[in-house]
């Protein structure tokens, strides 16, 4: 399986995160999938990217080419994808993976996320989407979407198209076992 990962490229994170994705990538590589990312170096992307590497998976990077400078590209990839937008290297991203994950990020990490995750709720693919919720990061954001249910302004099925979780083993075995007939996405859109 092909696994997109969005996440924070900073490298003035605290260590906590950053072994967290280094696991998660580890993880990933030893179940035997492959990740699609950002292309970046540092931070939670490059972290995922190395555990992934240093247990012989294959890291794929998508980065537009204005990114293409000295430390910010991730020069391990297996292979190296660049792209004249950021609008093109989600498309790509998106085309190439097979199941989601939003690590800690900001507000690039957001953005990719919601998208994929609206994408979802309105039919257009039915693919695993997971938040690895390291240190309860995405907690606030996780009542913030409750208060949009309880407000209906986000129906309640829509609980149901990710998973919540700060565990690797639980969000792959998520992947792993992901039914796409448990939830019918095309029926969200009308709700």
């Amino acid at each position: 399986m092909k696994i997109c990962l969005y996440g924070a490229s900073s490298a003035a994170l605290d260590e906590s995160y950053l072994k967290a994705a280094g696991a998660l990538g580890s993880a990933i590589a030893l179940r035997g999938h492959s990740l699609v990312y950002g292309g970046g170096a540092q931070g939670v992307m490059g972290a995922a990217a190395r555990g992934v590497r240093e247990n012989g998976g294959a890291v794929v990077g998508v980065a537009p080419k204005f990114l293409n400078a000295d430390g910010i590209l991730y020069n391990c990839c297996s292979e190296l994808i660049f792209t004249n937008t950021i609008r093109e290297r989600k498309q790509i991203m998106e085309q190439r993976a097979d199941a989601f994950i939003m690590a800690p990020g900001g507000f690039g990490t957001f953005e990719e996320f919601f998208e994929i995750l609206t994408l979802k709720q309105l039919g257009r693919h039915n693919r695993p989407v997971a938040i690895f919720n390291t240190n309860g990061y995405f907690d606030e954001l996780q009542k913030f979407i409750e208060t949009g249910v309880r407000e209906k302004f986000i129906s309640e099925p829509c609980l149901d198209i990710y998973l919540i979780t700060a565990d690797p083993d639980e969000l792959l075995t998520y992947f792993e076992t992901y039914d796409p007939t448990a939830v019918d996405v095309k029926h969200l859109k009308n709700i």
